[in-house]
């Protein structure tokens, strides 16, 4: 039957072909019966017409011929759909198998790049936000990057730059609100009358300032920030008009902003620069050097940053020369500024372009094993496809169906991969909030669904492309029964070669992803230089006007300390101006101060002598276990009335006095004023992020220096557990404190390595779904593979060939694209890890370590996968395998 049948297909066939021949015959005569006509003086148009009259054609102009192209197309285009519909249905394992494969690649790059282009492309929600721009004073020798501004540096550069339109200013300052059911700690932003108005930010109630509200003597107003709004006071609209109580007088909420990101620190409120008691003093006005400010500026139009840069620079260069004292040549002084959008995106930009790329991985792994289940499935199909060729189907058409069925099942996956990008999108907003203030602005947008859809149609194009490319052409050999034909050969050889991309893309992500792993683990192995365990930490933060002077401040904050150290289950408790990896510190980095050593002068053009400046209590070191190296530890004797003491770290002493005793030398941050005289010295502890170095260190006691607002309670018990009682305690003290930030020093720990884990977590998601996925490519190629050779294993056996040596041979056949796939991703994987240098951690990019454990692991889930299939066609009775053909 099934020659008669092959009889007929290939009668078919030449007669489609005898028909093609005539086609092209009478299309020959057509073109010599025009040239003569042309010849004849008739035009192009009149001479085609001509010529299809004298074959009996019919007069069809331009447009009608296209319109009948077209509505072919249409036609043809409808049915290749409804086909590949009916198609996919029929096969449902393939079509679930295929589906859930491009739903994970495509759903995780519509999700990466949703946090790409809502932190990195999404324009700033500010008025012309391309002009905005932050303006930074740096001194390089003493090795700051950015020092503030004062408020005569505003001033000058606010009457000095021509290329910019405004100047603005902002600092964060945090005070006490009272007026709601219990005192408030808030963040305060203190900024110019104009800086929502230089932003283009309208109130989503009430206003914004005026230049009337920044008016010394003007009445006191606030605007709330859009988080603090809908936390405190669940979005109540009838907040604007409300009065509350800070710094002593009575603040009248005019306004409620929109939703949008806050740099440089997200605040609670706002409020003009005149209503801060230290920006609006005398004092603080007058003194070139008091500078804390932040400061932003917008570009005129068609002004560069370049252009800015330099004037900014020359602007510099003479307030150095008209101001010496202000900016010392051995500290170096320079002004510079930066886009806006660049400043709120530069900690993010590499982790989230790293992610980009191994989500593009993990799609072109899926992509090719998609196609490699393609080429599988066609494999069976070859006969349909020959048919069909015989029956008349040009090559073109046979590979726009195949391309149809692989767009439409990568639509499908598509659609699929956004309910997964969805599912996953709160975890990337949170894991972005780390790295800037415009997380919140990640969402899945028309944007997002368009480029979908583009990688969709992409992905689809891709891996039907090469099945589609080696469609059957030998019709008669594909017909026969058991025939090898060599277009089989060619997919068997394509089948190997995605095979080999696939683990060299998979050995990428898993370089990928060990490194990030071992860098976390040595993170985690570093030792802080202090003990967390059992601590509890809080933020007390007191009413600043009912504590007018150091003293009141002083005595109160001891007065509380002794009130936490009297409770059951504290065994012992300090206070300090912050503590190790505190996140505030960690944002802002240290608190250099500029110091000199008694009996060795400052050498002229010599960077000076800077230290990180805190302020504890006697018992800190005690309760959070940092180690004291020589000396003594502060004591309660030392207050305002004894000698000023300090104690130093060990960075500090081997920095600026290497293997001398340190003990009992003096230095002063005032140029001889006051004397410190230095009574111990402590270890090193990692205070501003554990990858970092450690900083040169003094500390200074509360008595004597007034300036802690960190409560630091080392428990019998499980530290939250007293949370509530300590709490109590400090309100029965005063019951305007605010009390905020309540958490352990072990989860102050945890929190500093929360980027990179989170990183690490991703990259191994990321590196575990290509491992998966290869797994199963390299399982289905051996399982045709056997099934193809399923005669030829029968004849080896029946002859005596060992089940053993009939696995070694598929298994060598399988690990040899395995071997090649390794090396050919060992380059890109090492090219991958230079480019993670930044966010590796005491691991080189080249780590031989990690390159053998992956390279290890991605062989042994390879040769399961070999062994698999291997072992299957091992148990299959020579005779019937004999049979099988």
């Amino acid at each position: 039957m099934f020659r008669k049948l092959s009889r007929i297909t290939q009668a078919v066939f030449r007669r489609n072909q005898r028909e093609r021949e005539m086609d092209a015959e009478l299309r020959f005569h057509l073109e010599m019966e025009t040239r003569k006509n042309r010849e004849r003086g008739l035009s192009e148009e009149a001479a085609r017409q001509a010529a299809l009259r004298s074959f009996g054609g019919v007069e069809l102009t331009k447009e009608q011929c296209r319109d009948a192209r077209g509505g072919r197309f249409v036609e043809t285009s409808l049915q290749d759909l409804r086909y590949g519909a009916r198609v996919l249905r029929r096969n449902p394992g393939f079509t679930l198998v295929a589906l859930l494969t491009l739903a994970l690649g495509i759903g995780a790059n519509t999700a990466i790049f949703s946090v790409i282009y809502g932190v990195l492309m999404r324009p700033l929600p500010y008025a012309d936000g391309n002009r905005l721009v932050i303006l930074h004073q740096s001194a390089p020798l003493a090795r700051v990057d950015d020092m503030g501004f004062s408020v005569k540096e505003i001033n000058d550069y606010r009457e000095q730059a021509q290329t910019l339109d405004s100047v603005v200013e902002h600092h964060s300052m945090s005070f006490i609100l009272l007026g709601g059911e219990e005192a408030q700690r808030v963040q305060t932003a203190v900024v110019s009358a104009n800086f929502f108005d230089m932003l283009g930010i309208r109130a989503l109630y009430g206003r914004t300032f005026l230049p009337s509200d920044d008016v010394k003597g003007a009445d006191a107003v606030l605007v709330l920030s859009y988080n603090y709004w809908q936390q405190q006071y669940k979005g109540d609209p009838n907040i604007v008009g409300r009065v509350f109580r800070m710094n002593d007088k009575p603040h009248t909420v005019i306004g409620v902003l929109p939703p949008i990101p806050q740099y440089p620190s997200e605040s609670d409120v706002y409020m003009p620069t005149v209503a801060c008691p230290t920006r609006s003093s005398d004092r603080f006005i007058a003194n070139r050097t008091f500078r804390m400010m932040n400061v932003f500026g917008k570009l005129k139009a068609n002004v560069s940053v370049e252009q800015a840069r330099a004037e900014l620079s020359g602007i510099a260069s003479n307030l150095q020369r008209t101001y010496p004292d202000a900016y010392p040549e051995n500290r170096g002084y320079a002004a510079t500024l930066a886009p806006l959008q660049e400043e709120l995106t530069r900690r993010a930009k590499p982790t989230f372009l790293i992610l980009l790329g191994t989500a593009g991985l993990v799609l072109l792994i899926a992509c090719a094993n998609v196609a490699n289940l393609t080429l599988a499935r066609l494999m069976r199909r070859e006969r349909e496809m020959a048919i069909r060729a015989a029956m008349g189907a040009g090559r073109g058409r046979l590979i726009r169906q195949l391309l149809t069925e692989s767009t439409l099942l990568a639509l499908l996956g598509g659609a699929v991969g956004l309910l997964v990008a969805a599912w996953g999108l709160q975890l990337l907003v949170s894991f972005a909030e780390r790295f800037t203030p415009r997380a919140h602005e990640i969402r899945i947008d028309g944007f997002v669904l368009l480029f979908t859809l583009v990688v969709s149609l992409g992905t689809g194009v891709v891996f039907g492309l090469l099945p589609a490319m080696g469609s059957e052409r030998n019709l008669a050999g594909a017909l026969k029964e058991n025939s090898r034909t060599t277009a089989g050969a060619m997919r068997h050889r394509a089948r190997s070669l995605l095979v080999v991309a696939q683990v060299a893309l998979s050995f990428m992500l898993l370089i990928g992803a060990g490194l990030m792993l071992r860098s976390l683990l040595k993170l985690q192995s570093v030792n802080p230089g202090f003990n967390p365990e059992s601590v509890l930490t809080m933020r007390i933060s007191s009413n600043w006007s009912r504590l007018a002077t150091n003293e009141q401040y002083r005595d109160f904050m001891l007065r509380l300390l002794d009130r936490v150290k009297s409770q059951p289950g504290v065994l012992s408790a300090a206070l300090g101006s912050t503590y190790p990896l505190n996140a505030n510190s960690i944002r802002f980095g240290p608190f250099s101060r500029t110091f000199e050593i008694e009996g060795r002068p400052q050498e002229s053009g010599a960077p000076p002598l800077t230290a990180d400046v805190r302020t504890i209590t006697p018992g800190y070191f005690d309760t959070i276990r940092m180690p004291l190296v020589r000396g003594r530890a502060f004591v309660d004797n030392d207050n305002d009335k004894a000698t000023p003491v300090a104690i130093i770290n060990q960075t500090l002493a081997r920095q600026y006095w290497g293997d001398e005793d340190p003990l009992d030398r003096r230095v002063t941050f005032d140029k001889g004023e006051h004397w410190l005289k230095i009574v111990g010295v402590v270890g090193d502890v990692k205070q501003y992020g554990l990858d970092r170095e450690t900083t040169a260190e003094l500390y200074t006691p509360h008595a004597q220096n007034p300036g802690v607002g960190q409560l630091l309670v080392r428990t019998a018990t499980a530290p939250m557990a007293m949370a509530y009682e300590l709490r109590q305690t400090i309100y029965d003290v005063d019951p305007e404190t605010a009390v905020d930030n309540v958490q352990s020093l072990e989860r102050v720990r945890d929190e500093s390595l929360a980027s990179p884990r989170l990183t690490a977590l991703l990259l191994a998601l990321f590196a575990a779904l290509a491992m998966v996925i290869t797994a199963a490519g390299i399982a289905g190629v051996m399982a045709l593979t056997v099934t193809q050779r399923t005669h030829e294993i029968g004849v080896r056996m029946a002859l005596g060939a060992t089940s053993t040596k009939v696995i070694v041979m598929v298994m060598r056949q399988g690990m040899t694209l395995v071997a090649v796939g390794l090396a050919a991703g060992a380059a890109g994987a090492f090219g991958l890890a230079q480019m993670m240098s930044s966010l590796l951690f005491s691991v080189k990019p080249g780590d031989p370590l990690t390159f053998a454990a992956v390279a290890a692991v991605l062989a042994g889930v390879a040769a399961l996968s070999c062994l698999l299939p291997a072992r299957r066609v091992t148990a299959i009775d020579p005779m019937l395998a004999l049979r099988a053909e």
